[in-house]
């Protein structure tokens, strides 16, 4: 009876070895990412990007250096309270090795310390705030995603001749921080153009009626091209102040870029220009072209903004792991610092000291003649990342 429990056990102990060999060798990925809330459509993307990444990535295998790859899906609901003990809890209960997220800017800044802690790496995607790798930053923060200086530079960029300039933004971390960066931009880029009047309403906003008339009372007697430049996260203001006529006045508006189904609204405003992160017919390569034909396949409509970050997150995870031989801490530190990698939008690069990916961003125009319901930008010129002047914010 002894010998025939031994024969039974034996097995039973090996299958066990192996099982806990086998989720040993995982590699675990947090995502913590606003899945609810207000931007909840700007995190279906980036999981969408993130996941079509890892497919592309490992040829469909989810596998890396021989390991499983497990992407555990933590919602912070846009609260920086839920976003800090969910990190918290993938590192701590569910041993991930490396986190990527959130959407929020104030859930982010309240995510850094926490991977400071555990000693672990988070890759921010895409909250923008220049705090996130500025003076809030530690060096286990890696950014795909652009910061509030890379959109203000672009924007710049695209204003190099002789403007007034009036600023409408939310009323909040993101909108302030934009504006700052925006200011420090022009001057980055020796553009002449010349802010007059900041105009910041509460994230909620729907009537737009009274910052408004306050910008066309502050612009509409200047002479030289004058322009609004709006820098707004969520439901977008722009159809809204076209509605007030701002050309009454010979007032332009510069909106930014906008996920496509906000930019959709805007047929009717052809020839507008600003500069974006990312629309999917800009980049040429053979990454993009994948995510573009797939992305269309799959849901009946091209990738858009916060797809292609998604996507990038996964690639800098992908080729840190890979350049480091695994998923110890240090040695994806030593991988990832000044790594270039490959994603939808061309090559990006950690910037050794701060972290933040520096990459190419567009300048664009709003088509006169579009070809279908999501043809809606034409391409100016694409700005380089030699062209943008982004300063070291963490010292």
């Amino acid at each position: 009876m002894k010998r025939l429990t031994h024969w039974l056990v034996a097995p039973v102990l090996a299958a066990s070895a192996t099982l806990a060999f086998a989720q040993a060798k995982e590699i675990k990925i947090a995502h913590i990412y606003d899945k609810t809330g207000p931007l909840e459509a700007y995190a279906k993307q980036s999981n969408t990007g993130l996941m079509m990444g890892l497919e592309y990535l490992t040829g469909g295998k989810m596998e890396l250096l021989g390991r499983k790859i497990v992407v555990i899906e933590k919602d912070s609901q846009l609260k920086p309270d839920i976003g800090k003990a969910a990190l918290a809890a993938a590192f701590g209960d569910d041993k991930a090795d490396i986190a990527i997220g959130p959407v929020g800017s104030g859930v982010a800044l309240a995510m850094l310390p926490v991977a400071e802690e555990y000693k672990k790496i988070l890759v921010v995607e895409p909250a923008v705030a220049d705090s996130i790798t500025g003076d809030k930053w530690n060096r286990y923060i890696f950014r795909t995603g652009r910061n509030s200086t890379q959109d203000a530079v672009a924007g710049a960029a695209t204003l190099a001749g002789d403007f007034t300039v009036a600023t409408l933004a939310q009323d909040y971390a993101f909108g302030r921080d934009g504006v700052k960066a925006f200011k420090d931009a022009l001057a980055s880029v020796g553009s002449k153009a010349k802010i007059i009047h900041e105009e910041y309403a509460p994230q909620q906003t729907t009537d737009f009626t009274a910052p408004a008339q306050r910008l066309f009372e502050a612009l509409k007697d200047k002479t030289g091209r004058k322009v609004i430049v709006v820098i707004w996260a969520g439901a977008h203001p722009m159809a809204k102040l076209m509605d007030l006529k701002p050309e009454r006045f010979g007032i332009e508006v510069a909106p930014g870029g906008n996920i496509l189904p906000v930019m959709k609204g805007w047929k009717d405003f052809a020839g507008t220009e600003g500069a974006i992160y990312y629309y999917y017919g800009f980049p040429k390569n053979k990454m993009n072209d994948w995510l573009v034909t797939e992305h269309q396949k799959r849901f009946g409509a091209p990738p858009d903004f916060f797809t292609a970050g998604g996507f990038a997150a996964a690639s800098a995870v992908v080729e840190g792991i890979r350049k480091a031989g695994g998923t110890d801490t240090e040695k994806l530190l030593a991988a990832m610092e000044g790594m270039p990698f490959e994603t939808p939008k061309g090559t990006m690069t950690f910037r050794k000291e701060d972290h933040q990916a520096l990459q190419a961003m567009y300048h664009f125009r709003i088509k006169k003649s579009q070809k279908s319901e999501w043809d809606l930008l034409e391409l100016v010129r694409e700005i380089p990342a030699s062209q943008l002047p982004i300063p070291i914010r963490n010292k």
